[in-house]
């Protein structure tokens, strides 16, 4: 016979027993729980860092095949019916400047005496290059010519560059081709003698272009005008372009006006 006391004893141990068995499944339900929410964070970490680095791929390679386009001001189809030398066009604000650039094909001399337009006798001439230099602006050094004094055609405004202020405000200027617009940083503007700039120097050695370079950036002249800050930094790499003028009663020297390409952009 059980006594009173043992069945409370057992009635305990029963309710007792029955209490681990829940317990446990709770543990165990709630471990899963967290096992599976740490999944689930290890799982979204994963996709959404390779989501960002694909994102970031597709934008990089979206970049790099992205170019500045903007529409060409100059009509060179039209320019080469008239006169098949033409091939470039140069623009210098605040300036009379803004004429087709042409290269004869077996005269140096030939467009100091006759118009781009059409080939025709003209005194005041062209502005050009000679055939040293090549027509896409790819050289070292590019020499462009153009006549001073006949009133204010050609290059006579380029002596505007003489005055500190005018050339502190004026720091660049473009020159077009067909489908490219390139955009120079005026590095000078200073006298210099009458030498043939292109015959006096060999570009090709890299020590007589760098002394080229600093002589650009530090010219002993009385009449000069220097920039001292520059968006790019002088190297073998840069291409160099320099307007040369006359100087009223000076016959021996020369107004040059240096600068660097800065921007090379594609145009329609």
């Amino acid at each position: 016979m059980l006594k009173s006391g043992d069945i409370t004893k057992r009635k305990s141990e029963k309710g007792h027993s029955e209490k681990r068995p829940n317990s446990g499944v709770r543990a165990t339900i709630s471990a899963i729980l967290i096992l599976i929410i740490i999944v689930c964070c290890v799982i979204l970490a994963v996709y959404y860092a390779g989501t960002y680095k694909s994102e970031k791929e597709y934008s990089d390679l979206l970049i790099g095949a992205q170019t500045d386009i903007e529409e060409n001001p100059i009509d060179f189809s039209a320019l080469t019916e008239s006169n098949s030398e033409i091939y470039a066009w140069i623009q210098i604000e605040d300036t009379n400047i803004d004429y087709p650039i042409v290269q004869s094909a077996n005269d140096d001399e030939f467009y100091l005496k006759h118009s781009a337009a059409n080939q025709s006798y003209s005194a005041s001439g062209a502005i050009y290059t000679e055939m040293v230099n090549s027509t896409d602006f790819s050289d070292p050094v590019t020499l462009i010519y153009g006549h001073n004094g006949y009133g204010s055609t050609m290059f006579t405004t380029l002596h505007y560059f003489e005055d500190e202020d005018f050339f502190n405000e004026h720091e660049y200027f473009t020159i077009y081709l067909d489908g490219r617009k390139l955009t120079y940083q005026i590095i000078s503007a200073f006298e210099y003698d009458d030498r043939h700039i292109m015959n006096s120097f060999d570009f090709s050695d890299s020590a007589m272009l760098l002394s080229f370079q600093q002589m650009l950036q530090s010219p002993e002249a009385t009449v000069k005008n220097v920039r001292q800050e520059l968006d790019v930094e002088l190297g073998e790499d840069s291409k160099i372009v320099i307007l040369s003028t006359c100087i009223s009663g000076k016959e021996d020297y020369r107004y040059l006006v240096s600068a660097v390409l800065v921007k090379d952009e594609v145009t329609v």
